[in-house]
């Protein structure tokens, strides 16, 4: 009496396992790719500076980001009056306070309050 042991099927089994795996895994790993790509390419760039602008009647600021100028005051902000600020040193320092609100990502808008604050003479 002889015994047929029949492997074609246990055989095709693993076949078509590592084939599934080794879609999962390719399937895996492209998706992996893309989302690294996204990260990369959606991250927002914050290389903000600041530099102070003489004006005829006094100072301004100019913001720029990564050397493109993003924002050119030459006046002081909110006040009904048109005029530059009296020292670059006021200058300056709203222009920190843009950059910071900007960096954390609030309006840029300065308020009297902010002005008063950074006891800006106006």
């Amino acid at each position: 009496m002889t015994m047929i042991i029949n492997n074609s099927n246990n055989k095709f089994f693993w076949e078509k396992s590592q084939k599934n795996l080794s879609y999962i895994l390719n399937l895996g790993l492209i998706l992996f790719i893309i989302g690294l790509l996204l990260f990369i390419f959606c991250r927002k760039e914050h290389d903000l500076k600041i530099q102070s602008l003489k004006t005829i009647n006094g100072w301004g600021y100019i913001i720029k980001n990564s050397d493109k100028i993003i924002i050119r005051q030459t006046i002081i902000p909110v006040i009904s009056e048109s005029k530059s600020f009296k020292t670059e040193k006021e200058a300056l320092a709203v222009g920190q306070l843009v950059v910071k609100k900007l960096k954390s990502n609030n309006s840029p808008t300065i308020t009297k309050n902010d002005l008063i604050l950074l006891k800006i003479k106006m």
